[in-house]
């Protein structure tokens, strides 16, 4: 039997969508990717990513690009406010012994190299466009586009984040994103000589943290508790910050709270999780990325999953069989990997609120980054 799909179109291009367009179009099959920003822009301030996300860029064939623009390093680690390391969580080469167990990169620089690879591929990219209407059969699915035309897929492929108006569309009872009770405040900053690599201080309920995002800059995040997800007045961003580091007295941190100024480029973000139930697809409509999984940082793992679930989806839609078949493969490779990410991150959430077990805090973290090696 031949695989099941020649052509296939993906909505939304996020880091997901685009890894799985990077995937199938190695392996043949005509993509169509549509994304509703007619800039194909990406927010935000710098992403950390683990051993698990290098060894996915490594496939994707962007690890060069990553490694030329962004910051690598081995291990994590943890600090008590004075500044003294108390523990330091090992980060395995899992993309092979040349590149190190963990990195960041601005979150728009990552999106670029990908965006470039998808160019290159020879997918369809059409930027400022989205679907109004999906009507599927047996046989294939017909997609009304925005701009008014149409096309006829083998497979629509939802990737289209968080607030996904494809999960909305095939799947109405889908749950709703759920608030954690956490934000947390993100900004860059001149990387100093002493900052080699990821760096995280607990103190009693704020966790701040450094990570280098290129040769030049890092980046500083301070996740802190909020009991409401109540709107927060830009102007106030400064002084929240530097009040958030005031209690962390290691020198460090006291030079980054001094750097933050008026210019800064602070960027604040509730935290917000989402794991949708099994299956994730109907007919010939499948779900990938944040737009089933969504997690909060604690296990910097949210992007890694995401784009392992194109890399797995690529991998089954290539073997023979029906489209059925494929997904529920899909399903079965997916399922308790992203459960256990979405699950444990907002576990730690929950022991930071609750002030609770630190043992705990960290048997879990230790048994996600094992669980995390292994192979998709």
């Amino acid at each position: 039997m031949a695989a099941p799909v020649n052509k296939v179109l993906i909505i939304g291009g996020g880091f997901s969508g685009m890894a799985a367009a990077i995937e199938l179009r190695k392996r043949g099959v005509a993509v169509d990717l549509v994304e509703i920003d007619p800039g194909w822009r990406s927010y935000g301030a710098g992403i950390s990513l683990g051993g698990a996300t290098m060894r996915a860029l490594v496939q994707l064939g962007v690890i060069d690009e990553f490694l030329a623009e962004g910051a690598a390093s081995d291990g994590v680690e943890i600090h008590i406010p004075t500044g003294q390391k108390v523990a330091e969580l090992p980060t395995p080469r899992l993309a092979g012994p040349d590149v190190p167990g963990n990195g960041a990169i601005m979150r728009p620089v990552l999106a670029r190299i990908l965006a470039d690879a998808t160019r290159k591929s020879g997918a369809n990219v059409r930027l400022g466009c989205t679907f109004t209407r999906i009507e599927q059969d047996a046989g294939g699915v017909d997609v009304t586009f925005t701009d008014g035309t149409t096309g006829r897929y083998d497979l629509v492929i939802g990737a289209d984040g968080l607030y996904s108006k494809v999960r909305e569309t095939v799947f109405p009872d889908a749950p709703k994103p759920r608030y954690s009770g956490q934000g947390v405040w993100r900004a860059v900053l001149p990387r100093p000589a002493d900052i080699n690599g990821t760096m995280m201080w607990l103190g009693p309920k704020i966790k701040p943290g450094l990570n280098p995002v290129s040769k030049d800059e890092m980046y500083v995040f301070v996740t802190e508790d909020r009991e409401t997800n109540d709107y927060i007045d830009p102007s106030g961003f400064l002084a929240r910050v530097k009040a958030l580091l005031a209690p962390f007295p290691d020198p460090r941190l006291q030079r980054v709270r001094e750097q933050l100024d008026e210019d800064s480029q602070i960027i604040y973000r509730p935290l917000e999780s989402l794991l949708m139930p099994s299956p994730w697809y109907k007919g010939r409509v499948v779900l990938i990325g944040d737009t089933v999984h969504a997690t909060t940082p604690h296990m910097a793992s949210g992007a890694c999953i995401g784009i392992e679930d194109a890399l797995v989806l690529a991998d089954e839609l290539s073997k023979a069989g029906s489209v059925d078949q494929a997904l529920d493969r899909y399903l079965a490779r997916r399922w308790e990997r992203c459960r256990m990410v979405v699950q444990n991150s907002g576990r730690l959430g929950e022991i930071e609120i609750a002030g609770g077990d630190k043992e705990e805090h960290a048997r879990i973290m230790r048994a996600t980054l094992g669980a995390l090696a292994a192979p998709i």
